[in-house]
């Protein structure tokens, strides 16, 4: 497929997704959510994609959230539509096996908030602003804002951005949870790539299970997700790299993960 709204490129194990209409602050329509559903169609079914970087083109925006003028035009019916589709869209990026990083380097509003916050983490540039100003157009987040931005950082502090529309620094996002790491404009791809690539030379079915227990775990009681992660230990043992990373200390060298699920 040919893509006219993202860039999709994958390099050395690592998938970049680039969010590519700068003119209109890569905005989310609907065509750019059939380019990212088909781009995360090809990264599901690939064993050599390891980590997924998503960013948006230019310094001005990851992404300022829905395009209003497509917004604009529809009626409940199509409303509903497209909140279903972009929360399932969205939601697959949270669910994939592979750890997804957001790089942030500009607006990240409402959809675009809550695309970063459906990522494992968040690295912004300094001059990077998110907020879910939904309220401001009244209306509400319509792709999970309401759901995973409490979930992070509460729900007092997510119910004032909401309630509020307000919009807030990367320094700021990073104090209650939203951003892991704030950094200089001109550095942030060279720091994202460097922690992916660090990401990427781990074992593939560790990498896997972590993110899964993790994910599960939040989800259900602490016993059970004790439960859970037992099982993804277990699953670990089984896998070649577990045997690789064991012998790899005893003989005191640095470990070379083949990246196979399987032997």
């Amino acid at each position: 497929m040919s893509y006219e709204n993202i860039v999709f490129d994958v390099k050395e194990e690592i998938a970049t997704i680039t969010f590519n209409r700068p003119k209109a602050l890569n905005a989310i329509n609907s065509a750019l959510l059939e380019e990212l559903q088909n781009a995360l169609n090809t990264i599901e079914t690939s064993q050599d994609i390891r980590v997924l970087v998503l960013t948006g083109a230019g310094d001005k925006a990851f992404v300022a959230g829905a395009d209003i003028t497509e917004l604009a035009s529809f009626n409940p019916l199509q409303a509903k539509l497209f909140s279903q589709k972009g929360q399932a869209i969205i939601s697959r990026i949270q669910s994939l096996a592979i750890p997804a990083i957001a790089a942030v380097n500009g607006y990240a509003l409402g959809g675009g908030s809550e695309i970063a916050l459906a990522c494992d983490f968040v690295y912004a540039s300094e001059n990077a602003t998110f907020g879910l100003p939904e309220i401001t157009l009244g209306i509400i987040p319509g792709f999970g804002g309401t759901q995973r931005l409490p979930r992070l950082i509460g729900a007092n502090m997510a119910k004032e951005l909401i309630f509020t529309g307000k919009l807030i620094p990367a320094k700021e996002a990073a104090r209650i949870g939203i951003v892991n790491k704030v950094i200089d404009a001109e550095q942030l791809m060279d720091k994202v790539y460097e922690t992916a690539g660090s990401i990427a030379a781990k074992g593939q079915v560790a990498l896997r299970a972590a993110k899964e227990a993790i994910n599960h775990g939040l989800n259900t009681d602490l016993v059970t997700g004790l439960a859970i992660e037992v099982d993804a230990f277990t699953v670990c043992m089984t896998s070649p790299d577990a045997k690789e990373g064991t012998t790899a200390f005893v003989e005191k060298r640095k470990a070379k993960f083949n990246g196979k699920l399987t032997g």
